[in-house]
């Protein structure tokens, strides 16, 4: 169980991480929206899924778990957002299977994938930065 400050922090980083997915969908959006207008509909979805990951990378960095960004991090950052997009697939599928509609079938998809999301990319933020860190105070004890 998760006590006090851990608590505390876990809470932070899931509402910075709600913000964060927020703020991607809203550039993704307003990219689309605006290119649209004077360019393929795919290419103007592309360019704004690109432009948003991007801000999502490193907004979820600096912001949601207060790291640096690097290559590393970014290859499980994409690595995580595949996996998601895997499981948002699977589970649209097999909902619209079991008869829910279209219209409504991603609000579970959505209930399911945010949270293994959220878990996936802080992993890939703070496990590997704290197991690193753990490391060097051991090295430098030991010196």
């Amino acid at each position: 169980m998760i006590k006090g400050k851990n608590k505390k922090v876990l809470l932070l980083e899931i509402v910075r991480f709600g913000v964060v997915g927020l703020l991607a969908t809203l550039i993704h959006y307003g990219v689309y929206w605006l290119l649209q207008r004077w360019i393929n509909l795919n290419i103007a979805y592309a360019v704004g899924h690109g432009l948003s990951f991007m801000a999502n990378f490193f907004l979820t960095a600096y912001f949601t778990f207060n790291t640096n960004p690097s290559l590393k991090r970014g290859f499980g950052f994409g690595g995580s957002h595949i996996v998601n997009l895997i499981l948002q697939m699977g589970l649209l599928n097999w909902f619209i299977f079991l008869g829910i509609s279209r219209t409504l079938a991603p609000i579970p998809v959505y209930m399911i994938t945010i949270p293994v999301n959220f878990l996936l990319v802080r992993f890939v933020f703070k496990y590997k930065s704290h197991h690193h860190e753990e490391s060097n105070n051991t090295n430098s004890m030991l010196q």
